[in-house]
């Protein structure tokens, strides 16, 4: 990541490292900045206050800077279009933040044309070994994807890999009773904190019960009854708050992929979590409870098999979006990969070390709607083989996500 920030500042007057909190982005931006660079946090309450009072003031005191969690004094960002607008030196502004400011109109229209946006998610099992994912590269070449010959001594198991998610934080601590305990602090710091920054809210003590209901639901189609009916509120409400905490890195939104030709979709989006191991422990999922639960060890692979894929695309050459596929026959397709210029593959997800060919069925029938788009199916299993299914369909093993 630290290569798109670098090119990003090389013709761009604005750059903004956005994503959820404790994800590494200070630490990327600090690697930008320094005697050249002045660094600005607005997590200390002395330099927000002077943010909030004077914004034109604090940007004009400094020439080129870095402002860590600009999102908590907005007026700073129609200050730097002023100031951008002036001069329009590239890299002047280094920003992060840790809500999406394209879901916040007044932050992103304010610097449209003017601002590169860099997504950084927690640490994907690749960038743990210190190499790039081979998987979309190589499926956009026509290649098998690679794998694991071997696996390496001490290195971690699938089910340890999904537990654990990519906080650092999470990562760095050996005890799973210590880490659901910083999970916990987590995503109650981000409530009281970060939701309050961005949104007037009636019922904050509502956020953190529905985002443990909406753990119950990631990897399946969004109900905003069920989930207004579980709370007390109504659906429109629900429907709101989720769109915050879909702001503050917490869910995923994972909209239904079609084209002219689907007239039979669903037209629902899935919710994901965006960390598997804040989605373990918001269900009280481990080891043990794994072992009785296989069902939830299903929705935890898909979740973790979506979080992976959304940490390659700002790494490939052309821009991807993720989807979901799901008709009224009930034939589905886990994600759907769709890049700019119209190719399509589908990737389903199964929690068991065999594949067979009705496993398929919904990729064929992706494949058929998709016709000369489509250019490849995956169905990621828990094996040690790729194997050819035909019409360019594969069992994959889960090892390919980090495989280079």
């Amino acid at each position: 990541m630290a290569s798109l920030v670098g090119q990003a500042l090389a013709d761009t007057p604005v750059v903004l490292v956005n994503g959820p909190r404790q994800c590494g982005k200070t630490t990327l931006a600090r690697q930008f900045s320094g005697v050249a660079r002045a660094w600005m946090t607005l997590d200390d309450e002395t330099q927000l206050a002077a943010a909030l009072a004077d914004p034109v003031g604090f940007i004009d005191a400094h020439g080129d800077m870095a402002i860590d969690e600009v999102q908590r004094a907005p007026a700073l960002l129609r200050a730097i279009k002023r100031s951008v607008d002036e001069n329009r030196k590239p890299g002047r502004f280094l920003l992060t933040g840790s809500t999406d400011v394209l879901s916040l109109p007044s932050i992103a229209d304010s610097l449209a044309g003017r601002m590169e946006i860099v997504e950084l998610l927690p640490f994907s099992q690749a960038e743990l070994r210190g190499q790039p994912s081979g998987l979309l590269p190589r499926l956009f070449a026509g290649k098998l994807p690679q794998v694991e010959a071997r696996v390496p001594l001490g290195a971690p198991t699938l089910e340890q890999r999904v537990l654990l998610g990519g906080y650092p934080e999470m990562l760095a601590r050996a005890l799973p009773a210590r880490r659901q305990a910083w999970a916990r602090d987590y995503v109650r710091a981000i409530v009281q904190r970060d939701v309050r920054d961005i949104a007037q809210i009636d019922k904050l003590d509502k956020l953190p019960l529905l985002l443990r209901a909406t753990a119950q639901q990631s990897a399946q189609l969004a109900n905003f009854n069920q989930l207004a009916g579980q709370l007390g509120m109504d659906a429109k409400t629900a429907r709101k708050y989720a769109g915050i905490l879909e702001q503050v890195f917490l869910i995923k939104r994972l909209e239904p992929w079609a084209n002219n030709y689907l007239s039979r979709l669903v037209k629902t989006p899935k919710l994901h979590l965006l960390d598997t191991g804040l989605l373990a422990t918001l269900r009280g999922l481990t080891h043990e409870r794994l072992i009785r639960d296989r069902k939830a060890w299903g929705v935890l692979l898909e979740t973790f098999v979506h979080a992976e894929l959304l940490k390659m695309l700002p790494l490939q050459d052309q821009a991807c979006r993720l989807f979901h596929y799901r008709d009224k026959d009930q034939l589905e397709v886990d994600v759907v990969l769709e890049t700019d210029g119209g190719d399509v593959a589908g990737f389903e997800v199964k929690a068991a070390a065999s594949v067979n060919a009705g496993d398929f069925t919904g990729l064929r029938k992706l494949a058929k709607l998709s016709g000369g788009a489509f250019i490849g199916g995956m169905v990621l299993y828990d094996g040690a083989h790729v194997a050819s299914f035909g019409g360019n369909l594969h069992a994959v093993p889960f090892s390919a996500l980090w495989t280079p």
